[in-house]
């Protein structure tokens, strides 16, 4: 955190690249090789100049200044706009090394926004997310959690927890004095079932949040020969899969991606459903059973005079049929195409930036541990239960460092005694 760092903040390429700097010398360092002085100057402000090696002029640049804490990393901070040529973004990288910088590592300027405080772990991790966003839906989720509506969320849960914890540190504290009563125990059970009940919704939103982020997994499944394959390409719109009249040409799952009213679907064109005692066949035919069974929508296609496959199915799967090979639809002429897209988006889960849903498998993973936690205290607080309340604070703790763990803050013994003393009169 001491360093000065810089980096490359643009893909290269581009007629334009912006070269980022942070850290406590980024604004003496850049001076050095700019036509300006920049200590003295505004925050917020750009400057016109040159940046110069020795007496000559290596590119004409614009910088922009910002002060801490005032910048994405809460350091002083400042941005080289020049041209994207390689050699000059290569030169002026070059020249503020030699001036004192060192350059960043992967990640290293939202690490230093999270070490001081500018955002959270989870708005940190969405940083990532909105760069990596290829739909709507995934760039609108991202954006939620940057703007720190998942962390609230989560504050609020953490407020929440802090109390009961309090609560029951204060038992275990004042145990002796039997004529103190600090909460009644059914109360302390309504509200650990009310925070285990938020935390199972957000658990379940997951779901949701992988698909919307990682697109929404589609299995188009059927009999041999009924336009498994025809279908995939028709939606793509290039020949992905080999289409053939001879049966079982298809022995793998194949996928590609296509994006319908800004919602990422992703195919997947599956081995033809029949029995048959070709043993690699039989394996495709196996791995497309599988991939129904982790698919969100499954099209079950037939051509008239053939059955639906029969295959396990959940009830929370959308199921489309389809007879394909009709006057109503024909996928090797795109007959009916445009109806079954709008299926897709008809069926594709609806979010708006103000909703808080979980994507990451770490953030589930946690609000999972944290709700094994919850349960088992909600079964301590039980008006038959004979656990100690010591170990029912225990459990409480790790749903707590569960949550932090999400945000990367944690409880210290401290914070839980100033809660206490914030709520309650201890002492009089």
């Amino acid at each position: 955190m001491t360093d000065t760092i810089c980096a490359l903040a643009t893909a290269p390429g581009g007629a334009l690249g912006i070269i980022r700097i942070s850290g406590p010398r980024a604004l003496e360092i850049v001076s050095h090789s700019f036509s300006k002085d920049l200590s003295a100057v505004q925050p917020g402000t750009l400057h016109y100049g040159h940046i110069r090696e020795g007496g000559e002029v290596v590119d004409e640049v614009v910088v922009s200044v910002f002060r801490a804490p005032h910048s994405y990393t809460g350091e002083d901070c400042a941005e080289i706009s020049c041209h994207g040529s390689r050699f000059i973004l290569n030169r002026v990288l070059e020249l503020l090394v030699q001036n004192g910088c060192r350059t960043a590592r992967p990640g290293e300027f939202t690490q230093r926004a999270f070490l001081n405080g500018k955002m959270d772990l989870s708005q940190a991790e969405a940083v990532a997310d909105l760069i990596a966003a290829d739909s709507a839906s995934a760039h609108r989720v991202a954006l939620s959690q940057l703007r720190g509506h998942f962390s609230s969320e989560l504050a609020t849960l953490r407020d929440q927890l802090l109390r009961l914890t309090s609560l029951l540190e204060l038992e275990l504290d004042f145990a002796d004095h039997e004529e103190l009563e600090f909460a009644n125990r059914s109360e302390l059970l309504t509200l650990a079932e009310k925070i285990d009940a938020h935390i199972t919704h957000l658990s379940s939103t997951f779901q949701t949040g992988n698909a919307l982020k990682n697109g929404i997994p589609v299995a188009i499944v059927g009999a041999p020969n009924v336009g498994k394959s025809t279908l995939l390409n028709a939606l793509l719109g290039e020949e992905r899969a080999i289409v053939s009249d001879i049966q079982g040409t298809t022995r793998d799952a194949i996928e590609d991606t296509i994006q319908l009213g800004g919602i990422t679907f992703r195919f997947i064109d599956t081995a033809g459903i029949r029995h048959t005692d070709d043993t690699i066949e039989n394996l495709g035919i196996q791995r497309s059973i599988a991939a129904v069974q982790r698919a969100q929508i499954v099209v079950m296609m037939k051509e008239p005079g053939v059955p639906y496959p029969d295959v396990p199915l959940r009830d929370d799967q959308t199921v489309i049929r389809i007879e394909n090979k009709t006057e109503a639809f024909q996928a090797k002429y795109g007959v009916g195409l445009d109806d079954l897209r709008q299926r897709f988006i008809d069926a594709a889960p609806t979010t708006s930036a103000e909703d808080v849903i979980v994507t990451s498998a770490r953030h589930y993973e946690a609000l999972c541990r944290a709700h094994d936690s919850l349960t088992r205290v909600i079964d301590g607080l039980g008006e038959h239960s004979l656990l100690p309340t010591d170990l029912i604070a225990e459990d409480l703790r790790l749903a707590l460092a569960s949550l932090a763990d999400i945000t990367g803050g944690a409880i210290t013994p401290q914070e839980t005694l100033n809660n206490i003393f914030s709520h309650f009169c201890v002492g009089k």
